[in-house]
């Protein structure tokens, strides 16, 4: 693994930022392949629904137009 460090000798990248870029690529990743239910995600996941339905606001995670079964929303 390489870090890249600034001139002032920071990380650039924290290891909470990765956590936190991984965690949401593999919530949105299992959303597709669920066609955008929750229920069925959170359970791909081995997380709960209540976690599912929080880390989806933490992480401002939106359906796009278009994309699944054609509706523009989360099915709850």
């Amino acid at each position: 693994m390489v870090l890249a460090i600034t001139p002032t000798g920071d990380v650039m990248d924290s290891l909470k930022e990765k956590i936190r870029d991984l965690e949401r690529v593999e919530i949105l990743n299992a959303l597709r392949q669920c066609e955008w239910v929750m229920a069925r995600a959170a359970r791909m996941l081995g997380i709960t629904e209540r976690m599912i339905g929080y880390k989806i606001k933490k992480y401002g995670i939106r359906k796009e137009a278009g994309e699944g079964t054609g509706t523009a929303h989360l099915r709850w």
